[in-house]
């Protein structure tokens, strides 16, 4: 199996995980919750109960409310033996999942994204977003095709590097924008794990600018902006006036 299709699958199954176990917790009848995953998935009581070592009277005694809620161990292990069951049988339900996953993550992680009808240079962009260039002012002059705004924490823990490809949309030759900076390392690190490189990268929200960050622009010959604007309200007003 491929490395890519390991990691996204890995990662798919430990949202489908998550998911799952916050819904049960938070259910205020848990023992369907269980019982609708566990038809989800395709499987049996017996055949749950067998992969977790317990009788199925079990299984059933939590469905059927007979048992209490059960505890954090529990669930654990109900939703352990669901992925393993699943992964068992071909990843069945996980490669249903993961399309689905993997765009919502995608729509959750980027707040604008648009194509420009005329080029703005790195110039003109700073301007508009009251910003600083400091790295790259030589190449003020460079034309930008478009923008992508990012939350960049969402961006970061979420999207793997062959999802972070797909925030450049129809070219490279634009503008990445990131909000929920505080040092600007971050997203400088995870833009250098990608072959593909923005025309700008923009951070916003930055405390401290880390020298790392700066170096990483540097050596990716990546113009660099640290925007002034008040709010990313603010930010995203002004970007729609371009």
């Amino acid at each position: 199996m491929e490395l890519k299709k390991i990691i996204e699958e890995k990662t798919t199954e430990e949202m489908i995980s998550k998911n799952i176990a916050g819904e049960i917790v938070l259910s205020k009848l848990p023992g369907k919750t269980i019982q609708r995953w566990r038809d989800i998935f395709k499987i049996s009581q017996r055949a749950l109960a067998q992969k977790m070592n317990i009788v199925p009277s079990v299984i059933s005694d939590y469905e059927t409310g007979r048992r209490t809620s059960p505890g954090v161990s529990m669930i654990k292990k109900i939703v352990n033996a669901f992925i393993e069951l699943d992964r068992d049988a071909g990843s069945v339900v996980i490669n249903e999942f993961s399309t689905l996953f993997q765009k919502e993550v995608l729509n959750d992680a980027i707040i604008d994204i648009r194509e420009l009808e005329k080029p703005i240079t790195v110039e003109n962009f700073n301007d508009v977003l009251d910003g600083v260039i400091v790295v790259g002012e030589e190449k003020s002059k460079k034309p930008l095709y478009g923008y992508t705004v990012v939350d960049s924490i969402k961006a970061i823990v979420n999207l793997s590097p062959q999802e972070l490809v797909q925030l450049y949309g129809m070219t490279t030759e634009r503008a990445l924008i990131f909000v929920n900076v505080e040092s600007g390392r971050s997203p400088m690190v995870a833009l250098k794990v990608t072959n593909l490189k923005p025309g700008a990268v923009v951070l916003f929200g930055v405390k401290d600018l880390d020298v790392l960050a700066k170096r990483i622009a540097l050596v990716e010959n990546i113009p660099l902006i640290v925007s002034k604007t008040k709010s990313i309200d603010d930010l995203l007003s002004n970007l729609k006036k371009i």
